[in-house]
């Protein structure tokens, strides 16, 4: 009787603690820690193939703020990761081709979250927040009816070209990416006025100090992900969608019927051309490749197995 009782007793506190078998308790155990806990700063990183030390005081305190903010930020961490899956494989091969360094790519990151189609409260437009003058001062068509800032493939071979023009006058790929963000002519002037050769030596406006380490928080968290706490599958990921090319060459007046006679929506239409504003397109005697959207590439008919980079999706085959 004195061993029934035992055995009914921890059957109960079993019961009310939510006691249960192990190996359940370990396979539905958050994947992250229940605590918030700072992240670990690296001792250095190595970025535009470039060495840079964490050790000084602001160089410390800046990534650490930067990969804080990036860890408990979920939702535009994940946001970011999901489309990078699809338009990393569009800009890498042209940073590539202008001879401008991959880790560009987290420049454009951490402008826009990798959205072709943002804008910012300064009418900065695109995945590479470029203002009206910039873009046509680097070849984009900015009229009524087209905003080739919205453009991937277009945008950012204006941004290389604006990033090699800057590492002409500066020789240093880290000095250009912070000159995107406060312009040349500003760096110009600072670096006069302060005398200085290093943009962590520099005083700059906040926005602007916090910009290197932005981008080092992005690469870090990119190529480590389960480290900061984000795990994906592959099918969390956006596939790339798979395209026929158009070449046009004269206006378009109704551009729903346009797509209607390419078997499209015009969503779909508008979607995988967002650097048409209008409902119509005019040309003005310039050529322009419009993407029309295969069918087999419209639909998860079965989950996408595209991963841009493995290192984003752990144990992948055991999913």
């Amino acid at each position: 009787m004195k061993n029934y009782l035992i055995i009914l007793i921890i059957a109960s506190a079993c019961t009310i603690t939510g006691y249960r078998d192990s190996t359940v308790v370990e396979r539905e155990r958050p994947e992250i820690s229940p605590y918030a806990v700072s992240p670990e700063i690296p001792p250095t990183i190595t970025f535009f193939g470039k060495e840079y030390d964490f050790r000084r005081y602001n160089m410390r305190e800046g990534i650490d703020r930067e990969l804080t903010s990036m860890t408990y930020q979920h939702s535009m961490t994940m946001l970011a990761f999901k489309r990078a899956n699809r338009w990393f494989p569009v800009i890498e091969p042209i940073l590539k081709s202008h001879g401008i360094p991959d880790d560009f790519k987290y420049l454009a990151t951490i402008e826009s979250t990798l959205d072709p189609k943002i804008v910012s409260p300064a009418k900065a437009v695109g995945m590479w927040q470029l203002l009206e003058s910039t873009g046509r001062s680097y070849g984009l068509t900015i009229t009524a009816t087209v905003d080739e800032r919205r453009n991937v493939v277009r945008s950012t071979e204006a941004a290389c070209k604006y990033l090699r023009e800057a590492y002409t006058k500066y020789g240093d790929w880290l000095t250009v990416a912070v000159s995107y963000n406060s312009g040349m002519g500003r760096m110009n002037e600072q670096k006069a006025l302060q005398g200085e050769e290093s943009v962590f030596d520099m005083y700059f406006v906040e926005e602007t100090t916090r910009y290197p380490y932005r981008m080092f928080a992005a690469k870090l968290i990119f190529e480590n992900p389960l480290k900061y706490g984000f795990k994906f599958k592959a099918a969390d990921l956006y596939a790339p969608l798979d395209c026929d090319e158009v070449t046009v060459d004269s206006d378009i007046a109704d551009l729903p019927g346009f797509a209607h006679h390419h078997g499209i929506t015009y969503f779909d239409l508008k979607f995988c051309n967002m650097w048409l504003k209008d409902s119509k397109l005019i040309t003005g005697g310039k050529k322009f490749t419009v993407l029309i959207p295969k069918k087999n590439s419209l639909y998860y008919n079965k989950p996408n197995s595209y991963v841009h980079n493995p290192d984003w999706v752990i144990n992948q085959q055991s999913w």
